[in-house]
């Protein structure tokens, strides 16, 4: 996160140089390029004003709170969701934590509480559809009609269509990474899907097989397809790498084990053991297989790697966020 951006837990003990902001609203799973509408929208406001740019998120996903037996596949994990939304620009991000408590809190008090007496916001963004407080009371009219009475303003912002019309979401988002379908993912999201995690031991079968790999457990819930992709890899350090990673349940040495994603890097002899790394994907290779033996996985996985190369050969960032995930060293 850059180190201009606050990051704070919550609305209460805002400090002062960031109260009367320009204040973006909204979950923002993916960033994406619908989400930007509403985020860029508020920048250009708060540059108007003169003012901080604020987004306000919410930590867990209100569907994720409200059914927790179904979680949401989240596109974009809080700590990389907090980096985007600061390399955008924001003058802070507030994760506000979505609980029992905050739930049952009126669509009155969430204005009078949190947007006037924590925020003093000066400026609301929104989307169009965007509903708050107890029950979803808080409907679009009302949130104008409290903007008009404590003298703050509201854009509420028309959702964004792609080139064959069709509304650009996080839903539509997550059914094309579950089809295997990044590319399409990407046209969406205006830049590369991305993970962040941090590296774990494994069993370290690959190394023996001459692909070692760095593996990943990501969150149950996480939707992508099983299979194999072309992924560009960033450590912490900033430092960027080419590889080839399978996300799944590795079929051909363990039965029924739980999905990992393991990323083989080219020409990279380092450890990253214990680094928490984004990886960013770029291409659809192959879904998962089962081969009869380790001597057929190692050939296929000699494939693999090549096609890789061959997709990630020549890409060049598409935004930004883009550049920031995948592409600046």
């Amino acid at each position: 996160m850059s180190n201009s951006t606050a990051q704070l837990a919550g609305t209460k003990d805002l400090p002062p140089e960031l109260k009367g902001g320009v204040v973006a609203i909204g979950n923002f799973d993916g960033i994406h390029r619908g989400h930007r509408a509403v985020l860029d929208r508020a920048l250009e406001e708060a540059h108007q004003y003169g003012c901080p740019a604020l987004a306000l998120t919410f930590e867990p996903h209100p569907r994720t709170f409200f059914r927790p037996q179904t979680p949401v596949f989240r596109l974009t994990p809080p700590p990389l969701k907090r980096e985007l939304l600061a390399e955008l620009g924001f003058d802070a991000v507030i994760e506000q934590s979505f609980d029992a408590a905050f739930a049952a809190q009126t669509a009155h008090d969430f204005v009078g509480k949190v947007l006037v007496a924590d925020l003093g916001v000066t400026h609301v963004i929104a989307g169009h559809d965007f509903h708050f407080g107890k029950g979803r009371e808080g409907t679009p009219d009302f949130l104008k009609a409290e903007a008009a009475s404590r003298a703050f303003g509201v854009d509420l912002v028309e959702p964004l269509t792609d080139e064959g019309g069709d509304v650009i979401s996080s839903s539509r988002i997550r059914a094309l990474l579950g089809r295997g379908d990044v590319a399409g993912a990407t046209a969406l999201l205006g830049h590369r899907h991305a993970v962040e995690a941090r590296v774990d031991g494994g069993q370290k079968l690959g190394r023996t097989l001459g692909f070692p790999t760095a593996n990943m457990v990501l969150p149950p819930e996480y939707g992508l397809a099983h299979g194999i992709y072309a992924v560009r890899l960033r450590r912490a350090d900033g430092s960027l790498h080419h590889g080839v990673a399978s996300f799944g349940r590795r079929p051909t040495v363990e039965e029924n084990g739980r999905a990992l994603l393991e990323t083989h890097l080219f020409d990279f002899d380092g450890d990253l053991y214990g680094e928490e790394c984004t990886v960013a994907f770029f291409a659809f290779l192959r879904g998962e297989e089962k081969f009869d033996s380790l001597e057929a996985l190692t050939e296929q996985m000699r494939h693999d790697a090549a096609e890789a190369r061959a997709a990630l050969s020549g890409v060049t960032p598409l935004s930004e966020l883009d550049n920031f995930l995948s592409f600046e060293a």
